[in-house]
C-alpha cells in the first residue's frame, strides 16, 4: 500500500537516497529542503527545521497539496565541529536546536493527522556518535542521542493510536558529510568496524524502508543500528 512520506533534509545524502528508495517502491515522497532545490523528479517543501513557523507552513502545505503525512522521516542534521573546551554555548545550542528540538518541531505538527488515521510511521535517523559518543562532536553527539529519548517517549505516547517510532543510526556513511573526515580518524572508525568497510547511503534507506512497511508493525521504541558492527553490544 502506497504511503505519504516526508523526508526532512531530502534533498542530499542520506536523505536523498531515502527519499529515492521510498519513490522507488511506489510511495508519494516530499522532501524538505533550505538552501537548494528540491532533486530532480522529487517533490519539495521549504522548510528550515529550526523555525517552529516554517515547520507549521511546510506541514500544512504537504497536507494541502498531497494530503496527510503518513511516514516521517526525520533526518535533517547540521555539525558544527570543535573540542568542548572552545565550544561556545551557542555552537552547542545551534546543533541541539537544528537535530532534536527540529525534529520534535515536525513530530508535533505531522502527529494530529497520524492520532486521527489510527496509524503512522515515525523515524529518527540518528548516528553511530550518538550511541558512542565521538570527539570533538559533542554537541553532535548529544543531539543524535536525544533521538533516542524523543522516539521511546513519543513511541509509548501515541502507540496505542497504531503509531510506531523507531531510529535507526548509521555509522561512517560515504556521503559528503565525512568528505573532510581526516584519515587517521576515518581508521580509527574502520578498526572498531567488524566489517571494516564505510557504508552506503542506499543500505542505511532500506532499514528506514523497512521500518514504514507492514512487516515491521510490531516494531516500536526501537534502535536499528546501520554501523557494520561498530561499537554495538
Amino acid at each position: 500500500m502506497s504511503r505519504r512520506v516526508l523526508v526532512t533534509g531530502g534533498n542530499r545524502g542520506i536523505g536523498l537516497a531515502v527519499a529515492r528508495s521510498f519513490a522507488g517502491a511506489g510511495y508519494e515522497v516530499v522532501v524538505t529542503h533550505r538552501g537548494t532545490e528540491p532533486p530532480e523528479g522529487l517533490a519539495g517543501v521549504r522548510c528550515d527545521v529550526g523555525d517552529p513557523e516554517s515547520v507549521e507552513a511546510a506541514v500544512e502545505h504537504v497536507r494541502r497539496e498531497h494530503g496527510p503525512i503518513e511516514v516521517l522521516v526525520s533526518n535533517a542534521g547540521v555539525t558544527s565541529d570543535g573540542l568542548l573546551l572552545g565550544m561556545s554555548d551557542q555552537e552547542f545550542v545551534d546543533v541541539l536546536d537544528t537535530n532534536l528540538v527540529g525534529a520534535m518541531r515536525v513530530t508535533r505538527a505531522v502527529l494530529p493527522d497520524m492520532v486521527r488515521a489510527r496509524w503512522g510511521r515515525l523515524i529518527y535517523v540518528s548516528s553511530l556518535a550518538g550511541m558512542a559518543g565521538a570527539p570533538g562532536q559533542a554537541n553532535y553527539a548529544a543531539s543524535k542521542a536525544g533521538l533516542f529519548g524523543l522516539a521511546r517517549s513519543v513511541g509509548r505516547e501515541v502507540a496505542k493510536r497504531g503509531i510506531t517510532a523507531n531510529v535507526v543510526s548509521p555509522g561512517l556513511i560515504e556521503t559528503d558529510m565525512i568528505a573532510d573526515l581526516p584519515a587517521p580518524r576515518r581508521e580509527e572508525i574502520l578498526a572498531r568496524t567488524p566489517l571494516h568497510r564505510t557504508g552506503t547511503a542506499e543500505e542505511v534507506a532500506a532499514a528506514v524502508r523497512f521500518l514504514a512497511q507492514a512487516d515491521a508493525s510490531y516494531v516500536t521504541c526501537a534502535n536499528i543500528p546501520v554501523t557494520g558492527g561498530a561499537d554495538v553490544g
